[in-house]
């Protein structure tokens, strides 16, 4: 703090001791602590006080960045409307499946129960990639005994 060494704590010594006296040294040495130490404990409060203001005014600030990051966030929501939106997306989608009519699209039915519109078996064949049904063997075909087995199925490799 003084950048005060040991050779001038020698030389203050000295002085301190021709000019108080040795019977008054160790009082005035024991005032001159207390003293320092008061004043050390102001210093630390005042720091810890100055310390406690720049994080109020640390945390004022990022307090107003937040409430206007919420006003902002308040405005574009009140122009948001989700109803507009939902109708804008089904307007797009109607669009889309007017386009590709020959395509089966999903149906939806009341509550929670959706139907499906089957595709005509023609235009199966004609998409290359439509999900085939697993054709049934003989043996997993349950028959009355009196009845012929049917046919064996056709089996198609890709």
């Amino acid at each position: 703090m003084f950048d005060i060494g040991w050779s001038e704590l020698v030389v203050i010594g000295v002085v301190a001791l021709i000019a108080i006296g040795p019977k008054e040294l160790p009082g005035v040495l024991r005032s001159v602590g207390f003293w320092m130490g008061k004043v050390r404990r102001m210093a630390a409060e005042f720091q810890g006080q100055f310390q406690e203001a720049m994080r109020e005014a640390e945390m004022s600030d990022l307090k107003k960045h937040a409430d206007d990051l919420n006003n902002a966030a308040k405005q574009l929501t009140s122009d948001f409307d989700p109803y507009d939106t939902f109708k804008e997306s089904n307007a797009a989608k109607s669009a889309s499946d007017t386009a590709s009519a020959s395509a089966p699209q999903p149906e939806t039915g009341t509550g929670d129960i959706k139907t499906v519109s089957t595709p005509d078996p023609s235009q199966v064949a004609a998409m290359p990639d439509a999900p085939r049904a697993p054709e049934a063997t003989v043996a997993e075909t349950k028959t009355p005994e009196s009845a012929s087995p049917p046919p064996e199925p056709v089996r198609r490799e890709a």
